[in-house]
C-alpha cells in the first residue's frame, strides 16, 4: 500500500541527533556476524576467524640451531677465548636443515651444523662459525665461550602445542597465515562475508564508460560505495544505476533485499515529490525506517532502516555526504556483520616501560603490544627472536629506534605505527608466566565481551609490571625455598593473590626405556638415571619453579645434560620424546599427549597476583569468575583447580 501524503510527511526528515540515530539503528538490527564458512589457507587473507585455533604441534618441533656453526657442549668451551682457544675433535657428520643427527656430541667433540638444523644429542649450545677456525690437524679451534642454550631455539619455544594460536575475531593477514602454515593448518573457519547490494538511484545517472547524455552525470556513488564495502570485509553485489521509475526501483530493491544480507542505496533521500526510495524501503519489512534525517553536516538526509532483520541504508546523493555518513555510521555496523573490529587511527603515542637495546648503525623496528598504563598507553616489545612468528599475533604495531641510538631509554614517549587502522588496548592486561590453562580463562572472558591480552614476561616480569600499574593480572608460580610456600612471599602489601590451579610436576621418560621400569617414586627414578652415565637429562632454566624442584632433587649433583636448559615444559618433553635426552621434569599436561612415562614429583601452584586497588574492579571481578568457571576445561587439560575443595590448594 502506498503511504498517504500525511504519513510520509510525518516520517520524513524528522531530524535526530547522530547518537540517537545510531542507537536506534543498532537496537533494531541486533548486529552479529551473518554466518561461517571453511576457507583454504591460500584464500584466508583479510578474513575474520570465527573460531579460536589452538596449535596442534610444537614450533619448532625440535631443538634447532639459529646460526651456522658447531654444536658443542657448553662446558667444553667455557674457558675459550681468542688468545686461548679450545680445541675440539670434529664428529663425522654435518647437520643441515631436514637432516636427522646420527651421532652424539661427546665430551671434547663438536658437530658442524647449519642454521635450522636439529641439535644433536649431547650438545647444549651452538658456537657461531665466525668464532672458530680449523687447525691443520683437522681439529676445531673455538675462540669464544658460549653458555648453555646459546644459539638454540628449543622445541615449542615459539609455539607450544595446545597453546592458543589465534583467537576468534582475528583478522587474518600475512602474519596470521604464516602462523597457521607453521603448524600445518590447511583451512580455517571464518565469518562469511556479508553480501551487500549496491544500488544507485536517479534518472540522471550514467554508468562510467558509457556516453554522457545531456543533463546526465556519471554514477560515482555506486563504485565508491562498492569499493568501501570491499575495504570493510563485505562482498559488493553491484546492481548499477536504476531510474526513478517506481516499478523498476521497487523490483530492484526487493530483489536485492531477498538475495543479500544488506542493501545500500544512494540518492532518493531528500524531501521532494520525485523521491521514491524511502517510500519503498519503508514498506519493505519490519520495523522499517528507524531514522530519516540526522544532524550531520554533511549527511543530513541519511535514511536508516532495518527490514526483516537486514540493514537497508539510503545514503545522500552527493558523494561527499554519502561517503561521510557511510564511514561514520554505516561501515561500523557492516564490520560487525563481517566479524571485523571498528576502525580507528593508525598511529598512537605510547611510553616504553623498560630500556630497549639496539645495534648502532641500523634503524631498528621493534614490534610492540599496547596496554593502558597509569598515564597513557604503554608499549611492550613482544619479539621472540628472528625465527619466531607468534610475536606478530601479539603485536599491535611497531616503533622505530634511530640508527644513531644504541637504545631507547626507559620512559621514552614514542610513536607506535599500528598494524591495523585501529587500536584497542585490552580490557584486561595479563603479564607474567604463561600456561595453556590461561587460554581457557581468556576464552570465557571473550564470550562475555571482555578483551584480554596475555604477554609472557615471566613471573618476576609480571610482578614488576603490576607494581608499575601496567597490567591487571600477573600469573606467577614462584616457590620460596626458605618457607616452602608458593607465590605469597613474593607479593607486596598492595597486592593480593587470586588462586588459580595446580600443575602436577613429575619425572618424564620414554615409556619403553628399561632403565625406568619399576621406578615408582622420584627417588627410584633418579637412582636409575644416575646409575647409567649415558642416561642424559634435560634441565630447565635458572629461576624456573621446575628448576628449583630439580635442584632440590639432585642435591648438588650435575648429571649428564644438566646444562641443557630450555625454558618450557614443551621443550623438555620434546627432548625426551625425540631421544635427545632420556629424562627431565615437566608437567603432566605436557607429557601426556606424547605418551611419555610420568612419575609424580610435586604440585606447582599457578596463581594470579592482582592489585588490591585495581584499575577496573568490574573487569577483575569477571576475571575471577572466569577462573572459577574454567574448572572443567582445566581438568580436561590435566590441571587441578584451586577451588576443588582440597585445603592444601588454598592460597595462603
Amino acid at each position: 500500500m502506498t503511504p498517504s501524503a500525511a504519513t510520509v510527511q510525518d516520517q520524513f526528515l524528522q531530524v535526530l541527533s547522530r547518537d540517537e540515530a545510531v542507537a536506534r539503528f543498532r537496537a533494531a538490527l541486533q548486529s552479529r556476524p551473518v554466518g561461517v564458512e571453511t576457507v583454504a589457507l591460500d584464500a584466508l587473507a583479510g578474513r575474520v576467524l570465527a573460531e579460536t585455533i589452538a596449535a596442534p604441534v610444537d614450533t619448532p618441533p625440535f631443538d634447532r640451531s639459529v646460526v651456522d656453526g658447531f654444536a658443542v657442549r657448553a662446558a667444553d668451551v667455557a674457558a675459550a677465548s681468542e688468545g686461548a682457544p679450545v680445541l675440539l675433535a670434529l664428529n663425522d657428520e654435518t647437520i643441515a636443515c631436514g637432516t636427522a643427527p646420527r651421532l652424539t656430541v661427546a665430551v671434547g667433540t663438536a658437530t658442524p651444523i647449519a642454521t635450522g638444523g636439529p641439535v644433536p644429542r649431547g650438545a647444549d649450545a651452538v658456537v657461531m662459525i665466525e668464532h672458530t677456525t680449523l687447525e691443520a690437524d683437522g681439529r676445531l679451534a673455538v675462540g669464544r665461550a658460549v653458555g648453555p642454550g646459546q644459539n638454540i631455539a628449543f622445541a615449542g619455544s615459539d609455539i607450544a602445542r595446545g597453546e592458543t594460536l589465534l583467537r576468534r575475531g582475528t583478522v587474518v593477514g600475512a602474519r596470521e597465515i604464516g602462523m597457521l602454515a607453521a603448524v600445518g593448518a590447511a583451512t580455517a573457519t571464518v565469518w562469511r562475508k556479508p553480501r551487500v547490494a549496491v544500488i544507485s538511484t536517479g534518472d540522471e545517472l550514467v554508468a562510467p564508460g558509457q556516453p554522457l547524455r545531456p543533463a546526465a552525470i556519471y554514477d560515482s556513488n555506486g563504485p565508491i560505495v562498492a569499493a568501501a564495502l570491499e575495504e570493510n570485509g563485505c562482498i559488493a553485489v553491484r546492481f548499477g544505476a536504476v531510474p526513478d521509475v517506481a516499478a523498476a526501483l521497487e523490483a530492484a530493491i526487493r530483489q536485492a533485499h531477498a538475495g543479500c544480507d544488506a542493501v545500500i542505496l544512494s540518492g532518493g533521500t531528500s524531501k521532494g515529490a520525485g523521491d521514491l526510495t524511502y517510500r519503498i524501503v519503508g514498506a519493505l519489512g519490519a520495523p522499517g525506517i528507524v531514522a530519516h534525517g540526522v544532524a550531520l553536516k554533511p549527511g543530513k538526509p541519511l535514511c536508516l532502516a532495518v527490514c526483516d532483520g537486514k540493514p537497508v541504508v539510503v545514503l545522500p546523493g552527493f558523494p561527499t555526504s554519502a561517503m561521510f555518513t557511510f564511514h561514520d555510521i554505516v561501515a561500523p555496523v557492516l564490520r560487525i556483520l563481517a566479524g571485523l573490529p571498528e576502525r580507528a587511527e593508525t598511529a598512537v603515542t605510547a611510553r616504553v616501560p623498560a630500556r630497549i637495546p639496539s645495534d648502532l648503525g641500523r634503524t631498528e623496528f621493534v614490534m610492540v603490544a599496547l596496554s593502558d598504563g597509569a598515564d597513557g598507553l604503554v608499549a611492550y616489545p613482544v619479539g621472540k627472536g628472528s625465527g619466531a612468528v607468534t610475536a606478530f599475533s601479539q603485536a599491535d604495531g611497531f616503533l622505530a629506534i634511530d640508527a644513531l641510538s644504541e637504545a631507547m631509554p626507559a620512559g621514552t614517549e614514542t610513536t607506535v605505527t599500528l598494524f591495523a587502522p585501529h587500536v584497542a588496548p585490552p580490557d584486561l592486561a595479563v603479564m607474567g608466566s604463561h600456561c595453556t590453562g590461561l587460554d581457557a580463562v581468556v576464552e570465557r572472558l571473550a564470550a562475555r565481551g571482555i578483551t584480554a591480552r596475555s604477554l609472557a614476561l615471566g613471573s618476576l616480569g609480571g610482578l614488576s609490571a603490576l607494581r608499575r600499574g601496567e597490567c591487571d593480572v600477573a600469573p606467577i608460580h614462584l616457590l620460596d625455598p626458605a618457607t616452602g610456600r608458593y607465590n605469597t612471599p613474593f607479593l607486596t602489601a598492595e597486592m593480593r593473590l587470586v588462586p588459580g590451579w595446580r600443575r602436577m610436576q613429575g619425572i618424564v621418560h620414554r615409556a619403553d626405556d628399561p632403565r625406568f621400569a619399576g621406578a615408582a617414586t622420584p627417588e627410584a627414578a633418579l637412582a636409575a638415571a644416575l646409575a647409567d652415565p649415558h642416561c642424559l637429562m634435560v634441565n630447565r632454566n635458572t629461576g624456573a619453579g621446575t628448576r628449583v624442584l630439580l635442584d632440590g632433587l639432585l642435591a648438588g649433583r650435575t648429571p649428564p645434560g644438566y646444562w641443557n636448559q630450555p625454558r618450557s615444559h614443551n621443550a623438555v618433553v620434546a627432548a625426551v620424546a625425540q631421544g635427545r635426552a632420556d629424562w627431565g621434569v615437566a608437567i603432566a599436561a605436557a607429557a601426556r599427549p606424547l605418551g611419555l612415562g610420568f612419575i609424580p614429583l610435586a604440585e606447582e601452584h599457578y596463581d594470579f597476583a592482582v592489585a588490591r586497588a585495581p584499575r577496573r574492579p568490574d573487569v577483575l571481578a569477571l576475571f575471577e569468575e572466569a577462573v572459577a568457571d574454567a574448572g572443567e576445561a582445566l581438568r580436561a587439560l590435566g590441571f587441578t583447580p584451586a577451588g576443588d575443595g582440597r585445603d592444601r590448594f588454598r592460597a595462603d
